[in-house]
C-alpha cells in the first residue's frame, strides 16, 4: 500500500458547513491542503468525500496520519520526534 505524502505538519481550523459535501485530500499532494485539488489522479489514493451533518468548526489533518479521518488527531506531533 502507498503512503501519503505529509501535507502540512500541522491541522488547518476549518468551519464546516452543515448539508456541504467535502473532499478531503488523503494523498497529501494537494496545493489546496486539507482539500482535494484532484492531485491524486497519478496515484493509488481517492479522497475522503462527507457531508457535514452539523456546522463545526475542527482541525483537518494535513500530515495524512490521523487515526479520526479527516480530523486531526495530534499524530503530526510524530514528525517532529
Amino acid at each position: 500500500m502507498d503512503k501519503p505524502k505529509v501535507g502540512g505538519t500541522s491541522p488547518i481550523r476549518c468551519t464546516l458547513e452543515e448539508g456541504k459535501k467535502y473532499a478531503w485530500c488523503t494523498c497529501g499532494a494537494s496545493e489546496n491542503q486539507p482539500w482535494c485539488n484532484g492531485a491524486h489522479k497519478e496515484t493509488s489514493f481517492t479522497p475522503m468525500v462527507f457531508v457535514q451533518e452539523t456546522e463545526k468548526t475542527a482541525g483537518i489533518c494535513t500530515c495524512k496520519l490521523t487515526k479520526n479521518p479527516p480530523f486531526c488527531d495530534g499524530a503530526h506531533k510524530s514528525l517532529s520526534a
